[in-house]
């Protein structure tokens, strides 16, 4: 692994390379400038590499062809008048063609030597250059020089110095040397001028390759500067409206098409800005208005409230007309009363003045006295009702209240629409996280009911009977609360198979929640949970 340093250090690139379109653009620029100069550069430095070469090559074969044809003609000078061969003069022609060679420009190195496989007599030794390593010249050099075809042959070595290795060239051709026959000339340049040419000429283009990519890198963020700026403060002015800031506006500079931007942007803004003073002063009246009819409508509705109290206490002195009657406007005003107490409970919601007053809560617990208190009910409905937990942190900060409502509302609509089946209750959690699953295998609903199945006031089945007196805001609330914990309530359902409604919370008020202990629906099958079958529609279903 990375030492810490490295890993915040990797990390912190990759956020800047993300977040970052101006360091983006630089850096693929400077890349791919890079890649081309890096081409052309080595391009140019072999092509002048290779000129190099071949012009000191040639000059030295031009050379060479001079001082053999020179060597050559001395050596033939030393016949004598009447086709003798006079060796004392073939001795001193050699010393003579020594000094020649070791003073013929350019050849600082050269060596004199006998083609072997002769038969004639040996009249002159062979000889070089002293400090001149004659291994550097090859047997593939000699071989093709032997031949003796009218050419000179080159070869490129390594010369050794005294402070370091210097490239050389050797060149070999062949003459004659009278009453000894066939002998070889090499000469031996060395090419340290041609290299050293040839370093500052790679030096220069690799110090003008950095320059030249530096430039295009500056120039790349000097343009994009001015190019991405006036994008940036779009970006913040449009950051600082939307965290509330309605009277922020871009600068407006010049008349290119920036400018034209921060002029079609703060057009937009001030429409933004109209528009949504006018939506919080309708949504204030609204909440005005709703909290103000809701108080306005308490002191009537307890007055009616007391009236039919006493009639509904009387009823058995009543004609069964009347009595019925009594029952109705009984049933009707307790009704009418949770609407007003939900209508205040949202008005509250929507105006942003709920608190939570948590404590830690065995969630197990209260899921059971919410079971108890709907035991009844569900007893009426021939609704079995089960409580799954399998263990674990159980414990959280929630305010007891808010999380019984929610159940009363969850468990009150598993029993309007679970049509007579069983009723189970998961409970699970783990360190993060705690989760409330509750599962009937009612009638269900399709997928246009489940988009609006938390919407205020909408019901799946407005025709169907409510046992426990629903309003139409519960699971809007419901939501409300989850979302007030730092939770969420999530719901499955599917036609004929029945519906699940999951609330998950954070174990610690204040954390978030990342992920649920419990699957949508729980996995547990409800023939694991009841020990026996399920029967639907008259069919086992396993």
């Amino acid at each position: 692994m990375l030492p810490l340093t490295w890993r915040s250090l990797v990390s912190r690139a990759q956020q800047v390379w993300r977040r970052s379109l101006q360091v983006r653009t630089v850096a693929i620029t400077v890349f791919f400038s890079t890649i081309a100069v890096t081409i052309i550069s080595g391009y140019m430095s072999i092509s002048i590499a290779t000129n190099l070469y071949e012009a000191r090559k040639t000059q030295a074969i031009a050379e060479a062809r001079q001082a053999t044809v020179s060597t050559q003609a001395l050596f033939d000078s030393s016949v004598s008048s009447n086709g003798t061969i006079d060796v004392e003069a073939v001795n001193v022609t050699a010393g003579t063609t020594i000094r020649s060679v070791a003073s013929s420009p350019g050849g600082t190195q050269f060596a004199i030597l006998r083609t072997p496989g002769q038969s004639t007599a040996v009249t002159m030794t062979s000889t070089s250059t002293r400090g001149l390593d004659i291994d550097v010249i090859t047997d593939e050099l000699r071989d093709q020089v032997s031949l003796d075809d009218g050419q000179l042959y080159t070869q490129a070595v390594t010369l050794e110095g005294e402070a370091a290795a210097d490239p050389g060239l050797v060149v070999g051709s062949v003459f004659e040397v009278p009453t000894a026959g066939q002998y070889e000339l090499y000469l031996v340049y060395n090419v340290r001028d041609v290299q050293q040419t040839l370093d500052f000429v790679q030096q220069t283009l690799l110090i003008g390759s950095l320059l030249l990519v530096a430039t295009i890198g500056l120039v790349t963020f000097l343009v994009t500067r001015l190019a991405i700026e006036p994008v940036r403060l779009a970006a913040d002015t449009a950051e600082k409206l939307a965290d509330g800031e309605l009277d922020r506006r871009i600068p407006e500079k010049g008349e290119d098409v920036i400018a034209t931007l921060a002029r079609s942007f703060n057009r937009m803004a001030d429409s933004l800005q109209r528009q949504i003073t006018q939506l919080a002063a309708l949504s204030r009246v609204q909440q005005r208005f709703v909290s103000d009819v809701s108080h306005e409508l308490r002191t009537p509705l307890t007055t009616i409230r007391l009236a039919g109290d006493v009639l509904y206490e009387q009823r058995d002195q009543f004609s069964p007309t009347t009595a019925r009657t009594a029952e109705l406007l009984h049933a009707q005003v307790g009704r009418f009363e949770s609407m007003l107490g939900d209508l205040l409970e949202m008005s509250r919601y929507d105006a942003g003045a709920v608190e939570l007053d948590t404590e830690p809560t065995n969630l197990v617990r209260l899921v059971e006295e919410s079971l108890e208190a709907i035991r009844p009910l569900a007893d009426e409905k021939g609704s079995e009702l089960r409580l799954v937990a399998p263990g674990g942190y159980f414990e959280a900060d929630v305010e007891a209240r808010r999380i019984r409502r929610i159940l009363q509302n969850l468990l009150g609509n598993a029993l309007d629409h679970g049509e007579g089946r069983p009723i189970v209750v998961y409970v699970d959690s783990d360190m993060t996280a705690v989760a409330i699953a509750v599962r009937d295998y009612g009638v269900g609903m399709d997928s246009a009911q489940l988009e609006r199945v938390f919407d205020r006031f909408w019901r799946a089945d407005p025709s169907r009977q409510r046992s426990t007196g629903g309003t139409g805001l519960g699971l809007a609330i419901a939501t409300e609360d989850a979302q007030l914990h730092g939770g969420h309530l999530d719901v499955w359902s599917v036609p004929g198979e029945g519906t699940c409604f999951r609330l998950t919370l954070p174990r610690e008020h204040g954390q978030s929640v990342e992920h649920s202990p419990l699957e949508l629906p729980p996995v547990e099958a409800l023939e694991a949970v009841l020990d026996e079958p399920i029967e639907r529609d008259g069919e086992n279903s396993g």
